[in-house]
Order: C-alpha cells, then structure tokens, then sequence
C-alpha cells in the first residue's frame, strides 16, 4: 500500500479535512464541523462532552442521598485528598452569597451536578430549573422535584432545547423568565471558546430584563503558569527550582480544563444585543487552597447602564493579593471580605480592589473587552479541546486504516489546527 493510498483514505474519512506526509508522519486537520456547537455539536464535540458526561455519572453515582451536602470529587491537586469539608463548605457560601446578592427569584443553573446550590437557595427562590449533562445527578434529584424545582438532563449549550423551555414554563409560568442564570463551576469542562460563546449567548439571551448571568468559580488563564509552579513546589519543595519550572511547563502543557480570562467573557456579552456591565470577584474563602488562589467569579448584568472602569482597575491602584504577591502592603481576599465586595483587576489577577458606594464594581463588556485588544488570544483561554483532538483523533484515524488495511504497518499521525473557536 502506497504513501498517497494511505493519505487518501485518512482524507476519506468523515472528521478529516486534508491529510499531508511530513518527515515526522502525517498531519491531519480535522473538519471544523466536527468541531462546532451550532447547530448540532460536532462528532468531536460529542466526544467530548460524553466523556465529561461518564465522568460525572461515575462521580453522582456514589453520593450522599439528597439533602446531604455533596462535595464528590473536590480533591486538592498537590496531595490529591478530598478538599477539607470546612474549606468546601466556606466555598460554597461564597457562591450562595454572590447570588443572593443579585436578589433573585428565578434561577435556572447549568451544570447543576448534586444540587449543592438548589439545598442552598431553594427557601429563597420562587422557581428553580436545574440541568446537568449527568443521568445520575438527575436521577438522584429527583425527589427534590416539587412544583416551583424542576431538574432535567441537559448539556450547558442545550438551554434553549424543548425539555429545558417546557420545564421553564412549567415552573416559572409561561411567559416568565429566569432573572438569574447561573454557571457555576461548570467552565473547566467546557471544550472551547466557541462553546463558551454559545451558552453564554444563549443565558444572556434567555435571562429577563436586568437580570444577570453569573459565570462562578471559574479557573483564570492567567495564572495557569503560577498554579503550575505551586502545585510542584508543594510536591516537591526541594526540588532545584529549574526543575520545578520543567515540571510546570509540563503540567501547563497538559491541562485538561479549560481556565479563562474574565476579558475573554467579556468579549462574548459584547454579542448580546443588548447592554451587558460585568463585575468580577475573587474568591473570599479564609483558606490558602487552590480554589481561593486562582479561581473568581464573573457577574454579567444584564440591560446594564454604562459604567466606568473602576478605580483599581491598573496594577497601581489595586491591592496586592498576599495569597500571590508577597508585597509588604499585600492583603487577602478574605481579610478585605468586610469592607465590601472584593473585586478582581482585570488587567493583573495578582491584584484586588474592594467596591464601596455609589461605585458597583460594574464596568461594560466593552471596556473590559479593550484591556484584552493586544493580548495574544492564547493567553486570555486555555482550551483543552485542543490537546483532546491531538489525542482523540489519531486513535480514531488508526483504528480507520486497521479495517481497511489489516497486516499494514500505521504512520505516526499528528493533528494540525485544531481550533478552539469553532461556532
């Protein structure tokens, strides 16, 4: 069997756009559609999706029963035991926190997994529509249904499908719509910013008038570099510091969740069609753990009026997190906590801000958008749909040419160009 046979039939295949010899092997570039959201996800994509979707039926299937709190899964990476319950616990009244301070009366969350912000919220809430990609976090939901909750199983960028709309009619009455939408800790298992695109278009789309889209507990791009060299200096904190920046690279290299700059956000509420101001917050937890270090919260308010940057918005202004920045004059999210929201500067994440009246912390998503304008686009995401289609693909292309050439020997095949933005 030739060189150009093998080609042509790696080219042949449904998920393969061109196919070319390389002195290393064959590059190969998959189709973009099988990489899209819009208007069915990609066979990629699926993939993708159903792998998280394994993941957490694996994970909900040993839960408490409902009503238990449920922090499955929660492992700190350097030691990779559970997170402290008390930690978790401080985690979870963050977020309950953040939302509650939006007033809301009717939440739709994507991503809901064990219910922890449904047993948090559900008092305060006329309706609650939760969804998750999990048949078993659904499943053991399920005795929380009543009239005003409804869970469904449903993926992040299914909001506007029919189970999703009937079950919103259903609980919020036919014409109301969800004043909060929240997404929390739901980020790090997206695939790609054309993924994060839709489903933020759509909960800005579907949220009521002046209400608002709370992206939570989501990874920041920008410190990938620095969670890196903190996870291997507490593996090894006598490690020859050359070798732990090795050992970050590496681990930076293979991330699998997807960690994102609140301007790369920013640039998508910019498609709304309609005014969006964003506010971002840091995590106030009292613990030093990774989930206080470098994850935040992301608020887009929605039908926003506009709004200046604010005040600590430039590395001179803001405060130095102390959890980061070992600075004389440092301070940490949580012991800035009691003078008022604490924000995050948007330009330098090391850096922190508290909100005080009549300033909201709002800016609009356009002036966020400009502080990324220069940025080189890797460094506002890292997408790990990238490093699972160099993975996924070449499996697939291989067991391809197996039935169609059994006994010949396989090339080494690497992927080229496989976009993160796909739409």
């Amino acid at each position: 069997m030739t060189d150009e046979a093998i080609l042509d039939l790696l080219r042949d295949h449904p998920w393969v756009a061109t196919a070319r010899r390389t002195p290393q092997g064959v590059l190969v570039r998959p189709r973009p559609e099988t990489l899209a959201v819009r208007p069915r996800p990609g066979a990629l994509l699926r993939e993708f999706l159903e792998h998280w979707g394994d993941v957490y039926d694996w994970v909900y299937e040993a839960s408490p029963e409902p009503g238990e709190p449920d922090f499955s899964g929660w492992r700190a990476s350097d030691t990779g035991r559970p997170l402290p319950e008390e930690h978790m616990a401080d985690w979870l009244r963050c977020t309950v926190d953040l939302v509650l301070s939006r007033r809301p009366s009717r939440v739709l969350e994507l991503g809901c997994g064990s219910g922890l912000l449904l047993h948090a919220l559900r008092e305060r809430l006329t309706a609650y529509v939760g969804t998750d990609v999990s048949a078993a976090a659904v499943e053991r939901l399920g005795p929380m249904t009543t009239a005003g909750i409804a869970v469904v199983r449903a993926a992040a960028h299914e909001a506007r499908s029919d189970q999703v709309t009937r079950a919103l009619a259903d609980t919020m009455g036919p014409r109301a719509r969800p004043d909060c939408v929240l997404l929390n800790s739901v980020t790090q298992c997206f695939p790609h910013l054309g993924y994060l695109r839709a489903v933020l278009l759509d909960a800005l789309d579907l949220v009521a008038p002046g209400g608002t889209v709370i992206v939570g507990d989501v990874r920041h791009a920008g410190l990938l570099g620095h969670y890196c060299r903190w996870v291997e200096r507490a593996k090894d904190p006598e490690a020859d510091p050359a070798e732990i920046e090795r050992r970050a690279a590496r681990r930076a290299a293979q991330e699998e969740e997807m960690l994102l700059d609140p301007r790369a956000i920013a640039r998508v509420a910019l498609e709304a069609g309609r005014p969006v101001a964003v506010s971002a917050h840091a995590r106030t937890m009292a613990a030093d753990t990774e989930l206080t270090r470098y994850r935040y919260d992301l608020v887009l308010h929605a039908d926003a009026d506009e709004a200046p940057a604010w005040p600590g918005s430039g590395p001179r202004d803001g405060i130095p997190n102390a959890l980061l920045d070992d600075s004389p004059d440092a301070s940490t999210p949580h012991a800035l906590r009691p003078r008022g929201p604490v924000l995050l500067d948007l330009a330098d994440p090391t850096r922190l801000a508290v909100a005080r009246p009549p300033s909201t912390g709002r800016f609009t998503a356009k002036s966020v958008a400009l502080l990324a304008e220069g940025v080189e686009p890797g460094l506002l995401a890292h997408e790990p749909m990238t490093a699972f289609v160099a993975r996924r693909l070449p499996e697939v292309l291989h067991d391809h040419l197996r039935a169609a050439l059994p006994g010949t020997p396989l090339p080494v095949i690497g992927v080229e160009e496989a976009a993160g933005d796909a739409r």
